[in-house]
C-alpha cells in the first residue's frame, strides 16, 4: 500500500471517528446550539435572540447585515429578531450619520445587563466542560482550535499560546 493511499485511508477513518464521537456527544446533549441551550432557561428568548445579545455584547454595535451574517440568517429575518429585542428594551437601532441607509444595533443598559448574565452562564458551562480535562488536554484543545481558526482565516494573526 502506498503512503498516499494509507494517508487517504487514515483520513477516512479519522473523519468517521470524529463523526461517531460527535454523534455520541449529541446523544448526551444537543450539538445544534450549545450556547442557546445553556442559556434558554434564563429568559424567554429564542436562540437567534440569545446569539444577537451575545454578539452585540461581545463586539459592540453591529450593522443589521453584519448581525444577520453572524447569526446565519437573512437580513429580513434579523429585522424580526431585532424588533423583538427592541420591544423588550434590550436593543436600540441607530442610523449612521455618514450613510442614513446603514442601521446599527447596540445594546441598551437592559441588554448589557442581560448580556452579562448570559456571559456568566456561558462561562459556567465552559468551566464545567473544561474541568473534565487536565491541563495538557486543555492546552491541546486550545492549540487545535487555534489551528483550525488560523486555517479558516489565513490572514488572521497567529494567536500567542497561553499558559
Amino acid at each position: 500500500m502506498s503512503r498516499n493511499s494509507a494517508t487517504a485511508e487514515e483520513a477516512t477513518t479519522d473523519v468517521d471517528r470524529l463523526r461517531r464521537l460527535l454523534f455520541s456527544l449529541g446523544r448526551l446533549h444537543s450539538l445544534r446550539d450549545p450556547l442557546a441551550s445553556s442559556c434558554e432557561r434564563m429568559e424567554e428568548l429564542t436562540a437567534p435572540q440569545i446569539h444577537a445579545l451575545v454578539w452585540l455584547g461581545q463586539d459592540g454595535a453591529l450593522t443589521m447585515g453584519e448581525l444577520a451574517r453572524r447569526l446565519g440568517i437573512t437580513e429580513k429575518t434579523v429585522t424580526g429578531v431585532v424588533d423583538r429585542l427592541e420591544r423588550e428594551g434590550h436593543v436600540q437601532r441607530e442610523r449612521s450619520p455618514e450613510d442614513r441607509r446603514v442601521i446599527r444595533c447596540r445594546l441598551t443598559a437592559s441588554g448589557s445587563r442581560l448580556h452579562r448574565k448570559l456571559d456568566r452562564t456561558v462561562l459556567q458551562g465552559l468551566g464545567r466542560m473544561l474541568e473534565h480535562l487536565d491541563a495538557t488536554d486543555r492546552r491541546a484543545l486550545f492549540r487545535i482550535l487555534e489551528k483550525l481558526i488560523a486555517s479558516a482565516m489565513p490572514d488572521m494573526p497567529k494567536a500567542r499560546p497561553r499558559g
